[in-house]
């Protein structure tokens, strides 16, 4: 009865009540008390997450994390997409751009910043980052780019036949990254223990009940991340139109909101001596973000006879190809540097920018 009454598992309850109580539409109150709400539960989401991490083990719990929250992400694309039809054609693109873009500079350069900080220099293995790295690019490159340059279609439009061979590509590819992080290499993503901090840290004993607890109320928590984040979008966008800022901002935000329980967990992995996890989850939340996304999405929009832009402008794509050299270069030595994190951060803050002022 006491792990019931944990605020992780009552706040994802009070935003399932206040959402079906339908005062979120009528009430700015309500809605920033969902606002409130939807940061807790994702808090509650990551509490959660670690629990089965601890549970089951790495890479596993980071790849439970990741794919969950890629499940957020095609949900509310998805979800937005039909209600908003050809209003929201570039929707999946700019999400997922924003996405990487996140995870490269911004969980990435956090992690490597606030991990030097505290420990000076990290180590990690660069086996496991070149894997994620050449899986990444690869998949990158297929999405987001190359569709700018073909010819089938004007536009940065794929054709039916192209679409369908890049979402299989995108499923290959992650496929065959999920099987090097749990089978083939797995010893590559493993976190060494053998530190100071870590060898005085005893793995927890999870039971059984605590286990399925979590389990259960991590599917609840991003259930209602999900559903609140697309009540408060159409809010998010009348902010966004009134201040004259670009729509593509929302693509941001909510990206922002699906990588938070991503974002929070990298972060307290780093500041516990353990980068080796927070790039796990960085780089298979990038892959799983657009190995996944697409796909779905391509899926959705051919059924839905709906079209879907994938392809960026010319600086988008000079923005996205700067952050993956930085990153491979930030990663190439497996040690951290406070310089990279620094570097990194502002590659993001350019993005944003760059954004906001075109």
């Amino acid at each position: 009865m006491k792990q019931l009454l944990q605020w992780t598992i009552i706040i994802p309850i009070l935003s399932w009540a206040l959402l079906f109580s339908g005062l979120i539409a009528d009430s700015s109150l309500f809605q920033i008390i969902a606002s409130l709400l939807l940061i807790l539960s994702v808090m509650s989401a990551v509490h959660h997450s670690e629990i089965i991490a601890e549970r089951v083990g790495e890479p596993y719990g980071t790849i439970i994390l990741a794919i969950s929250i890629t499940v957020i992400e095609v949900s509310i694309i998805v979800s937005l997409m039909l209600s908003e039809g050809s209003e929201a054609t570039s929707l999946a693109r700019d999400t997922v751009y924003a996405a990487t873009m996140l995870i490269l500079n911004g969980i990435i350069g956090l992690c490597l910043l606030i991990g030097s900080i505290k420990h000076y220099e990290q180590n990690f293995s660069t086996s496991s980052v070149t894997i994620g790295l050449v899986s990444l690019i690869s998949i990158i490159v297929f999405t987001l780019v190359f569709p700018t340059f073909t010819e089938s279609v004007h536009g940065s439009y794929y054709s039916t036949p192209q679409l369908i061979f890049a979402s299989i590509a995108c499923l290959v590819i992650y496929s065959s990254f999920l099987f090097a992080q749990t089978k083939g290499y797995r010893q590559y993503f493993l976190t060494n223990t053998t530190n100071e901090d870590e060898s005085k840290t005893h793995p927890i004993e999870i039971n059984n009940k605590t286990f399925y607890t979590s389990l259960v109320f991590l599917l609840v928590s991003l259930g209602i991340v999900v559903l609140l984040a697309k009540t408060l979008s159409p809010t998010i966008e009348t902010i966004i139109i009134g201040y004259n800022l670009p729509k593509s901002l929302v693509g941001v935000i909510i990206a922002i909101i699906i990588l938070l329980p991503e974002a929070i967990a990298a972060i307290i992995a780093a500041r516990k001596n353990r980068l080796q996890t927070s790039l796990n989850l960085a780089l298979g939340s990038a892959l799983a973000s657009i190995g996944l996304t697409i796909p779905s999405v391509a899926a959705v929009c051919i059924v839905m006879n709906m079209p879907i832009v994938l392809g960026l402008d010319i600086k988008s794509i000079v923005l996205l190809a700067l952050s993956v050299f930085t990153v491979m270069l930030s990663l190439s030595k497996g040690k951290s540097n406070i310089v990279y994190g620094v570097v990194l951060l502002v590659n993001l803050f350019a993005f944003m920018f760059l954004m906001i002022y075109p």
